[in-house]
């Protein structure tokens, strides 16, 4: 049923779909969004805007607002940190080719965790991962950790989703792998160069806020996300105060992955939202304000 009021006017800027390593179809991602009541949502798959003009066409059907975006995989002080891009121009040729190094770097990382996993005991290829898919790979999408977590999971190396990535993918785990990547800061200058506004990604997720705000201070984002579904009442409160010392725009996003195993990651679309006017704030910097 469709609910035209409860979370009317609100938007959840951070979802994913299959073109990384989420689950759902782009169109799937906005179905749900007018499902939810949401004025709009940001389609923000890992180093790829594979997704976006599927996404854009639906949401010309739902009444939805669809923000083009991307998450750009970054690395810094050794730590995986996530740069949000949005209203980027996903035809910028330059934007594009540089994504698609990306992508190559996050295979040479599957291949790894791959070797690593053999290592353990848990023979994995990357074949059984593509079949998991019930799809063919189309050459600008990727496989991420979720993918692999699901595979363990199949192959009864793991119970569920969790306990794949708490036991062997998380960071830090014996399956972890880290290869160099980009510094946040030149990932904010991409999102720029393509005519986008870049946001620093789930900082709670870092467990260094001195390290949020190194980055903050050498990037310059425009803006830090808040509200995240891996985000405590505490952090939400900590980053408002961060956004407000640094002249960031707060906002917020569930990080939808679609349901593995049935659980939902990291949150349902929806279950983290800004108000539709910090879109506005967003084209703004981006030098998009007022377009359509």
């Amino acid at each position: 049923m469709i609910n035209d009021s409860v979370f009317d006017n609100l938007c959840d800027l951070h979802t994913h779909t299959r073109a990384s390593d989420g689950m759902n179809a782009p169109a799937e991602n906005v179905r749900l969004a007018r499902e939810k009541g949401l004025a709009a949502i940001a389609i923000t798959d890992h180093d790829t805007v594979a997704g976006i003009e599927e996404a854009l066409a639906a949401g010309k059907q739902y009444g939805i607002t669809v923000v083009p975006g991307v998450e750009i995989s970054t690395v810094a002080a050794g730590r995986d940190i996530h740069v949000l891009g949005y209203y980027i121009d996903t035809m910028d040729e330059r934007l594009l080719g540089r994504l698609q190094r990306l992508r190559a770097t996050r295979e040479a990382r599957n291949e790894l965790i791959l070797e690593k996993l053999h290592a353990l005991g848990m023979p994995l290829t990357l074949q059984e991962i593509k079949d998991g898919l019930g799809r063919p790979l189309r050459p600008d999408e990727s496989i991420g950790r979720p993918h692999i977590a699901d595979a363990l999971v199949r192959k009864g190396y793991a119970e569920n989703m969790r306990d794949a990535f708490d036991r062997y993918l998380g960071e830090g785990k014996p399956a972890y792998a880290s290869v160099p990547r980009i510094a946040p800061g030149e990932a904010m200058q991409w999102i720029r160069e393509a005519g986008g506004v870049p946001v620093l990604a789930h900082p709670g997720l870092y467990g260094d806020d001195e390290l949020v705000k190194r980055i903050i201070a050498q990037g310059q984002p425009a803006g830090i996300e808040v509200y995240h579904s891996d985000h405590g009442a505490a952090d939400e409160q900590r980053y408002l105060e961060m956004a407000e010392e640094f002249d960031l725009i707060p906002t917020a996003g569930s990080d939808y992955h679609g349901v593995r195993q049935g659980v939902i990651f990291h949150g349902d679309i929806g279950s983290r939202t800004v108000p539709l006017s910090t879109l506005e704030l967003l084209r703004h910097r981006s030098g998009h304000a007022g377009q359509n």
